[in-house]
């Protein structure tokens, strides 16, 4: 989608182009700043989801519009007029039971509108900090100043590691997940793979030179990493690999031979009669 808003001359980017480009309706954007004060969020430790939507939620009648918008967009101070954002949250009306002679209190709920930029994004609000709250058109004038890289996940250890296939792609893909893969790459194992649709299970394994990391890599790309009866699975719904849940059962070192590896395997498959009532052919 092509935005409304031109690049400035040097070249800067607008908070109007990541809005625009998400596909949202600026009509259906507010943007609120919040500042640290006694009465409201003392200081980033009251930046909780929890006080964050209590503070939001509660507005009063002066500079807030009467009709806000679907969309809010919220963004704390970071020093000077540098605004990280916080979140989106859903308005789904005035809960008039709530409202005071000086207050009104929205029905606000999380969203996960531009999720993937919550504490990375970080634009400059306008020099009138005064005023909290800004209308999408208005809002997507303001300069983007940083999208930071996201932070990085610290490796649980081998005997906690149970994700879905889509973090599965991310711990293959991702810099956020620099430690896992340094440890995937390091092992030799054994993994199970469950299915959370049917209950069925699989187990596999990684040895010589391809390690965990790259056998998990194999699944990333295809979804079933080259296995009969998961290749079956995904040729009849190819969305049926978003089921898949894959935990680490046992690691080797990268010198452990391999018929000490495949004896593991065939341990696992009778221990969890994975041929029997699970996806293992063999």
């Amino acid at each position: 989608m092509s935005s409304p808003f031109p690049l400035r001359p040097q070249g800067d980017l607008d908070l109007g182009h990541v809005i625009t480009t998400a596909g949202i309706d600026l009509d259906a954007v507010i943007a609120v700043r919040h500042t640290y004060n006694a009465d409201g969020l003392a200081g980033p430790q009251d930046l909780t989801p929890e006080k964050v939507l209590t503070y939001t939620r509660r507005q009063g009648f002066r500079k807030f519009p009467a009709q806000p918008p679907e969309h809010w967009l919220v963004f704390v101070t970071d020093g000077g007029l540098r605004s990280r954002f916080f979140g989106t949250y859903e308005n789904r009306g005035e809960v008039q039971a709530e409202r005071t002679d000086t207050f009104r209190c929205f029905d606000l709920h999380p969203s996960d509108l531009l999720a993937s930029l919550r504490n990375r994004l970080v634009i400059e609000w306008s020099r009138d900090a005064v005023n909290w709250v800004k209308t999408g058109t208005t809002a997507a004038q303001f300069r983007l100043l940083e999208i930071a890289d996201p932070a990085e996940v610290p490796f649980p250890g081998f005997d906690k590691v149970v994700i879905d296939f889509p973090t599965l792609v991310d711990v293959i893909e991702s810099s956020r997940y620099r430690s896992w893969q340094t440890a995937l790459a390091s092992v030799q194992g054994i993994y199970l793979i469950a299915d959370s649709r049917t209950g069925k299970h699989y187990v596999g394994k990684a040895d010589g030179a391809e390690r965990v990391l790259g056998r998990w890599s194999a699944y990333a790309r295809t979804g079933h990493g080259g296995n009969v009866a998961l290749a079956d699975l995904i040729g009849v719904d190819p969305g049926h690999g978003n089921d898949f849940r894959f935990s680490i059962l046992r690691v080797f070192g990268p010198d452990t031979p391999k018929a000490d590896v495949d004896a593991a395997e065939d341990h696992y498959k009778r221990a969890l009669m994975t041929r029997e009532f699970g996806y293992n052919r063999n």
